[in-house]
């Protein structure tokens, strides 16, 4: 847990802005199913800087934090 926090730290001192492979590490996804998110929807908001696609830091932080159990429930399992 020390380690995955002062990756965060790290992260937060260069530029908030991360690319796909990068934002999925971070949370802890693979770079394709943040990708099928951003198709699907249900992911972490992203930006279009140009043609890259960016998710900032505190985006990925709110959409973790929002995420609970019963969310990640599959449909029909009992809670």
């Amino acid at each position: 847990m020390e380690d995955e926090v002062s990756r965060a730290a790290k992260a937060k001192k260069g530029s908030p802005f991360l690319n796909t492979a990068q934002a999925a590490f971070y949370v802890g996804l693979s770079h394709r199913t943040l990708e099928k998110m951003r198709l699907k929807g249900g992911g972490p908001r992203f930006r279009k800087h140009g043609r890259y696609v960016r998710y900032h830091i505190d985006d990925l932080d709110a959409w973790s934090l929002g995420r609970d159990e019963k969310d990640a429930a599959e449909p029909g399992d009992a809670s």
